[in-house]
């Protein structure tokens, strides 16, 4: 049942996400450990609440006062971050419960991944008796952009945006977290899940489902609980109809679902479940992490497209042949070129070039013409969606023509969704990264930049926003 805004905003998965102040248990002095590396975290990214770090052997970390017992803090908490060994979690849930807190990121693992089921279970009673939610075990923390909190041991710099990654795994998620930085991907907040002893994949999509700060959720997903599939479903099916939803699903084979299951006791199932049930719930099935990230940039960045046609405009006939036989293979539609359009790109071409789909404007092209061709596409009503090819030419700069390509989105009458693939040297890694910036998605190959299209296809049509 969704909640309303009202009691969404008391609930304790409410306050993970947006606390007021966070206590630290496990806090330590020692650079080494991840109790220190999570206080660091939060304390230089940035966190505008009060953190409590609690540790009885220590007065003071990182500059702030440390108390013994979380019950000795003198003000309310509304999340403990616990960092212990897992034998002496079970004794500081219950004083966190005496003091009120709302919801619990356990970051301890040795729980059901190693078969202590028992405890873990153990671990949710407890938890349940005073009303507070876990996050965990088994996880490298909780980031979200909007309350600057890095609860994490993952990299401090995460930049800011409005793609929200969920992770079962957690050296992965640290790891794509580092990734999402260095090539410049924005996060609204990254989720590690972990055993999902408590809180799962439909809890944190019922979240952000009504987030006003994130668009698309992506989740690295390696099983669900049983007893819990119809219940991702039916919430998936209900958010996916508002935000796009994509998930990388490992363990596709036996092999694969035999290391999930050993891994955070996921019971990973057969695949050919799972795939219908996505298909099912609406939701976006991505074979690998990179892929995925290509459809979420483009999803966070595109407005939906009006109707099927899609135009390739290229100075490279290869380049548009490759783009043409990926949008076949993908179920993008390339728009038949009427005489009265081709006519019209025909004044951006040499005699030689081709005014069909693709639009070969040749390798003579020049920065103007390619803003002049594509601002008929842009203007043009028949046509609805855009794949921009560029192969690196001494003609052209490829930052100035990036700057040309701004020009024309920010001029168009009415922006649609369009892709964009440079391929070259140095300097076309340095226009993609303007383009990116400016909010245009570009890719290194045609391939990916048709993927992501087709990935925004195929969340509009499920949308509503393109009949199928």
């Amino acid at each position: 049942m969704l909640m309303s805004s009202k009691s969404a905003e008391k609930s304790p998965i409410y306050y993970l996400f947006n606390p007021r102040s966070i206590a630290v248990i496990g806090a330590s002095r020692d650079p080494k450990k991840i109790g220190y590396q999570i206080l660091k975290n939060i304390i230089e990214y940035g966190f505008k609440g009060k953190v409590y770090p609690v540790n009885p052997k220590a007065d003071e970390i990182l500059g702030l006062k440390c108390y013994k017992s979380i019950l000795d803090i003198p003000d309310e908490v509304d999340v403990a971050v616990i960092s212990i060994p897992a034998q002496y979690v079970l004794p500081v849930v219950e004083e966190c419960g005496k003091k009120g807190v709302k919801a619990l990121i356990v970051i301890s693992s040795g729980f059901g991944e190693v078969g202590n089921v028992e405890l873990e279970r153990k671990l949710v009673e407890t938890a349940r008796k005073y009303g507070m939610r876990i996050l965990g075990p088994n996880i490298f923390g909780l980031y979200y952009g909007p309350a600057r909190l890095n609860a994490t041991f993952g990299p401090k710099e995460v930049i800011p945006g409005n793609i929200a990654f969920v992770s079962q795994s957690g050296a992965l998620g640290i790891a794509l977290m580092g990734w999402t930085i260095a090539k410049g991907v924005a996060l609204s907040a990254v989720v590690s899940m972990g055993n999902k002893a408590d809180i799962d994949d439909a809890d944190v999509l019922e979240y952000f489902e009504t987030d006003p700060n994130t668009k698309v959720i992506l989740i690295y997903m390696e099983g669900i609980r049983p007893g819990l599939g119809r219940r991702f479903v039916e919430v998936a099916r209900r958010v996916s109809k508002k935000k796009p939803i994509i998930v990388i699903k490992a363990g596709r084979t036996e092999r694969g679902a035999a290391a999930a299951a050993s891994h955070t006791g996921a019971l990973a199932g057969a695949d050919a479940i799972y795939n219908a049930a996505f298909k099912q719930a609406g939701v976006l099935r991505a074979i690998g992490f990179e892929e995925a990230f290509d459809w979420a940039k483009a999803l966070s960045m595109l407005p939906p497209p009006k109707g099927e046609n899609a135009v390739i405009i290229t100075n490279g006939g290869g380049a548009g042949v490759m783009a043409t036989d990926a949008a076949v293979e993908c179920g993008i539609r390339l728009m038949e070129m009427p005489p009265d359009l081709q006519e019209r790109f025909r004044k951006y071409m040499p005699p030689f070039g081709s005014p069909k789909n693709p639009i070969d404007l040749t390798g003579q092209a020049s920065e103007e013409a390619y803003k002049g061709a594509l601002l008929e596409a842009f203007n043009e009503p028949r046509i609805h969606s855009i794949i921009l090819l560029y192969c690196q030419t001494a003609i052209t700069d490829p930052e100035v023509l990036a700057d040309k390509i701004i020009e024309a989105w920010n001029e168009a009458k009415e922006r649609k969704p369009m892709v964009v693939s440079f391929i070259g040297g140095i300097e076309c890694d340095r226009a993609m990264a303007k383009l990116d910036k400016a909010g245009i998605p570009a890719y290194p190959s045609p391939e990916r930049a048709v993927s992501a299209l087709s990935a925004v296809y195929k969340w509009a049509r499920w949308a509503g926003y393109v009949k199928e």
